[in-house]
């Protein structure tokens, strides 16, 4: 439930609603409710007065969901927002989003975003090696183990794209998507927010190894077998279960998931299948 920003004119001068009532500018979204952007310093008393005739005007107009978006330089007015009934609902690096909802009855405000997405990327050569890593930092640091080179993907990335930057970034070797092979998903993880991670196949363009030195410890081509017989993936059962449909696939015995763009009524993305049975 967002709404798209225009930037606001002076919040202390508001703006001139029915009935000569005095409210915040704001835009309207999709789904009845309404949002402003404070883009000027004002007294928190003066905006708290400001804020509370706005809601008065906004509940007679028979609106939902109010948002209000505070720049980081004005953080201070956070307090009497909260004071009038806010929340805070999400943050990024440059600004506060807090939100309130009008009507009596349970709020249908979408929490903010509850999941992370990790991709593990599995790359093989015509050798039959497999692409590994050891961490400089992390829960594996000093251990000797080594892993499927990981990472998080960024907003606004998709799972594919992440997957061959991840390498890159870890190992210097450049790659091709091939398919999404498993995922998998797990709770309470980052800040307590739920976690996706995603089995990726990559077909290596490049063999040179050049690790990252901020978080690589080492990086080599390493027979699948050596890989698989490591104590670290024999007593973990996911870890198993990955190798075994890594070696399926491997093998032509499994098919994982292709991307393909498609269009949706008001946004593009990828649509990941299984492009062998499906015809």
């Amino acid at each position: 439930m967002s709404a798209s920003s225009s930037s606001c004119t002076n919040p202390m001068a508001g703006e001139e609603a029915k009935g000569g009532v005095t409210v915040l500018p704001v835009v309207e979204d999709k789904y009845g409710g309404v949002m402003t952007e404070i883009s000027h310093p004002m007294d928190p008393s003066a905006f708290s007065a400001l804020l509370q005739s706005s809601l008065s005007s906004w509940t007679l107009q028979g609106k939902k969901g109010v948002w209000i978006k505070l720049p980081r330089q004005l953080i201070g007015l956070a307090e009497a927002a909260v004071k009038e009934g806010f929340w805070f609902h999400h943050a990024e690096k440059d600004y506060l989003m807090l939100v309130y909802w009008i009507p009596i009855e349970g709020d249908t405000i979408p929490s903010n975003a509850s999941h992370r997405v990790g991709i593990g990327a599995f790359v093989i050569n015509h050798n039959k090696e497999v692409l590994v890593v050891q961490e400089k930092t992390g829960r594996f640091q000093g251990q000797g183990i080594w892993k499927f080179p990981t990472g998080v993907v960024n907003e606004g990335e998709y799972i594919h794209d992440g997957s061959v930057r991840e390498v890159k970034e870890e190992t210097g070797v450049d790659t091709e998507f091939v398919q999404v092979l498993a995922f998998r998903q797990t709770h309470k993880a980052f800040f307590g927010k739920s976690d996706l991670f995603f089995v990726c196949m990559l077909k290596p363009l490049s063999l040179e190894i050049n690790a990252q030195e901020t978080e690589i410890e080492a990086a080599q081509w390493m027979p699948w077998d050596e890989y698989t017989k490591q104590p670290f993936v024999q007593n973990h059962e996911l870890l198993r279960y990955m190798t075994a449909i890594c070696s399926a696939k491997a093998n032509g015995d499994y098919e994982g998931f292709t991307p393909l763009r498609v269009s949706a009524p008001d946004q593009q993305g990828n649509l990941y299948f299984n492009t062998r049975d499906l015809h």
